[in-house]
């Protein structure tokens, strides 16, 4: 290993305190630094004359958010690259989406952006803001270069195979009629839709096992326990998501007097979420209770609910908020579980006042056979995956555009998704065009939760008025996000679907 890297913030530290107290001027530069070009190196060479020692850290793969398939070369890889310039001193990781660690480790006299982070506003993080004040309350200032620039990401995407071919004509087509800044534009003028999400929720649990195979008498295969986590799940997953991007946010859904979870289904919510919570004294809140290997593959689940319909006195009381409310909001967003919180007087409560409904009614174990889009009458985007689709046709070999026709026309609906798993998806607006759109994730960690994010974000765009094709990248873009992290310990926030978007679209 090169004598150039520091292995851990804390030396970087005290190696930049030494040298400092030595009389050197330090110089810091952070960034990702994934493919090191010509602008990099007159940009670093242009920072190593603003003083006598230059420090650069370099974002840790963790924490890389340019979107899936992203770090194409590995830390260690960057580490060796940077560490090989002549202009630089040391090299070292930084653990964090900023370059805070580094700057408070270094305290630079100064620390050197490139021309483009000039203008703060165009920073789709908002950190650059934070690194300068973290700059000038260690005592130094912020130097900005003019070198000759490229992208990074420009250059990957065209010559290293990032995407495939099937995506790279895609984008190139969608190129033709939006670029990044109108997609990105066009949603964070969603900010002041006013969203009621309805629906279950869902507390889902992991248990993370090493599998041990068959037990000596009988086949039954053993697994050691190693940790459970648990995560906000089902229509509280899908109000999180909404939440990065507008800003007045309901949640309406039923938790169980048994087992409640309250306290951490509260503390799991985004502040500008506005839970409204119907109980039942005769279950728990629904736990799906999963057994999972190191990959989250998954063993096998345990679903802790009561399926049967609402008590009639929270269904009544669910049905006077809505009618009372739901024409009050602008879009009205049903991630339908089947797990027995909207029954049947709901259903019709949502189709009678929602002023643009989003459905899905998912098919899952819990419900199979007995769940479909037909309970709705109406709706005006409706997502449904392909199982979901040709059970509610009673069709195993149609033509999925035929089929989705059909359903789109019996609800009313104006557009209809219907996603395909690793071939992408298609979107179906019935007064213009059919929209199909590849796989755009890179790498699947857990699948779980990916169609949940495009009901979220296809779904506000469409109710936002938005167009379709726009629409359908953008939802596609958040589930390739969504199937990066382990089921929903995460949400897709802004900073990493906008800068997914910007890499996508470069």
């Amino acid at each position: 290993m090169s004598t150039k890297i520091i292995s851990t913030i804390e030396e970087m530290a005290t190696r930049a305190d030494e040298l400092r107290k030595a009389g050197k001027k330090l110089v810091l530069c952070h960034g990702t630094f994934d493919l090191i070009h010509i602008g990099h190196i007159r940009h670093l060479e242009a920072a190593r004359r603003e003083g006598d020692v230059l420090f650069v850290t370099l974002t840790a793969d963790a924490f890389v958010s340019k979107g899936p398939g992203r770090p194409v070369f590995n830390e260690a890889l960057r580490l060796e690259n940077m560490a090989a310039l002549a202009c630089v001193d040391y090299v070292g990781l930084v653990n964090d989406v900023t370059g805070l660690p580094a700057i408070r480790a270094v305290k630079p006299h100064a620390y050197v952006k490139g021309g483009d982070y000039r203008n703060a506003a165009d920073d789709l993080t908002g950190n650059i803001h934070l690194e300068m004040q973290a700059v000038k309350a260690g005592g130094g200032e912020t130097v900005f270069t003019d070198e000759i620039t490229f992208s990074s990401t420009q250059l990957l995407n065209e010559h290293f195979a990032v995407f495939s071919a099937e995506v790279k004509e895609y984008l190139s087509n969608f190129q033709n009629r939006f670029s990044a800044d109108d997609v990105l534009e066009a949603v964070g003028g969603l900010k002041n839709l006013k969203v009621c999400v309805v629906g279950d929720a869902i507390v889902d649990e992991y248990n993370y096992t090493v599998p041990m195979g068959q037990t000596g008498k009988g086949a039954v295969m053993a697994a050691r326990w190693l940790e459970r986590e648990r995560f906000a799940g089902g229509a509280l997953a899908v109000a999180n998501h909404i939440s990065g991007y507008c800003e007045r946010v309901t949640l309406v859904t039923g938790l169980g007097r048994q087992r409640s979870y309250e306290d951490f289904i509260r503390g799991k919510l985004a502040d500008n979420i506005e839970p409204v919570f119907f109980y039942r004294d005769d279950a728990p809140t629904i736990v799906k209770n999963r057994f999972v290997d190191g990959d989250a593959d998954k063993l096998f689940e345990v679903y802790y609910y009561e399926d049967s319909p609402p008590p009639l006195e929270m269904e009544q009381a669910a049905c006077q908020w809505m009618a009372r409310h739901l024409s009050g909001y602008d879009v009205v967003i049903v991630p339908d579980f089947g797990n027995g919180f909207i029954s049947r007087n709901m259903v019709e409560h949502l189709c009678a006042h929602a002023p643009f409904l989003a459905v899905n009614t998912q098919v899952n174990s819990g419900n199979r056979g007995f769940h479909t889009i037909n309970r709705y009458r109406r709706a005006d985007f409706i997502s449904l995956n392909e199982p979901e689709l040709r059970l509610a046709v009673h069709d195993r070999t149609g033509d999925l555009g035929d089929l989705a026709e059909t359903i789109a026309a019996r609800l009313g609906a104006r557009y209809i998704a219907t996603t395909l798993g690793t071939a992408g998806l298609f979107l179906k607006d019935r007064e213009n065009d059919i929209y199909r759109v590849p796989a755009l994730s890179v790498k699947v960690i857990d699948r779980v939760g990916a169609g949940d994010a495009f009901l979220s974000l296809a779904g506000i765009c469409l109710g936002g008025g938005l167009d379709a094709e726009l629409a359908a990248l953008v939802g596609s873009a958040a589930a390739a996000i969504d199937v990066q992290i382990v089921c929903n310990r995460d949400s897709v926030s802004p900073t990493a679907l906008f800068k997914y978007l910007v890499t996508l679209l470069k």
